[in-house]
């Protein structure tokens, strides 16, 4: 197997076991991880690049499917029963990949209008977390309705999968969907999840269309942005200070997420 997909695959399983825990953000991940721009360009050009794209896209959702199936259930039992140490675990790895993404903004220089844009992209992440929950009401039981909310959470959804230092799983709480979803998931319910997965295709295509030119025509804005959404990110999950024998377990698992994305990221350049 190509060194390249099975790359992709493993990204992808860490995105899809990660993005379910409520706080963690599934676009957060993939840019931590190096694959964000990829997948941007695989789905806004998809139909001038079918191949690459197909390869690309295929070989990502098939880890994250692998991902949601397998490592969801024991990510979330880890991190409610060590939650400290998981969550600085996520916190040591999205600061690693900080000194990334600014790379990309590729400024020459510290200026007022870079702190504003990232200041602009933490304001965005703060209000969404002040949205109040369960705006939806959508269970198992599915009606002609509930088919139309849950294609129109889909896109919300989208949005939030799309987005670096947006949760999936907490928009989804704000949506009051995310115990029936995770029980749609749990017990493979497809009238729940084929209009919520129709929902989630056409939020992906209409977000990464509107991105990629975002940052083809605005560079530096955009990651900039997105800088700010991913650094609002370690305060939504940062948990406290611990105590004890968790500060030191905190500590070194905070500098293993930490030096594990930098790594990955010189070995992907």
């Amino acid at each position: 197997m190509d060194s390249n997909i099975l790359l992709n695959m493993l990204k992808g399983l860490f995105v899809g076991g990660s993005m379910l825990i409520p706080g963690v953000s599934g676009g957060s991940m993939a840019m931590i991880l190096g694959i964000y721009d990829k997948l941007i360009t695989s789905v806004s050009s998809f139909f001038k690049h079918k191949k690459q794209s197909i390869i690309v896209l295929g070989t990502f959702v098939l880890g994250a499917g692998i991902g949601i199936l397998l490592f969801a259930k024991p990510l979330l039992y880890l991190t409610d029963t060590f939650t400290f140490p998981m969550m600085y675990l996520f916190m040591g790895a999205v600061v690693g990949s900080i000194p990334m993404i600014y790379k990309k903004a590729d400024i020459k220089k510290i200026s007022l209008s870079v702190i504003l844009y990232t200041i602009l992209g933490m304001a965005i992440i703060f209000m969404i977390s002040f949205i109040p929950e369960e705006l939806f009401s959508v269970n198992l039981d599915i009606g002609v309705t509930d088919i139309l909310l849950l294609v129109i959470a889909g896109i919300v959804a989208a949005i939030a999968l799309v987005l670096p230092g947006i949760s999936v799983s907490y928009m989804l709480l704000v949506l009051g969907m995310y115990e029936e979803t995770m029980k749609a998931i749990d017990q493979f319910y497809l009238p729940y999840l084929i209009p919520l997965g129709v929902g989630v295709l056409l939020g992906i295509i209409l977000t990464t269309r509107i991105l990629e030119k975002a940052m083809n025509t605005y560079t530096a804005p955009t990651y900039l942005i997105i800088l700010g959404f991913v650094i609002a990110s370690v305060i939504e999950v940062f948990p406290g200070i611990p105590s004890g024998i968790n500060i030191i377990i905190s500590i070194g698992t905070f500098l293993i997420g930490y030096f594990a994305i930098r790594k990955l990221s010189a070995f992907d350049n």
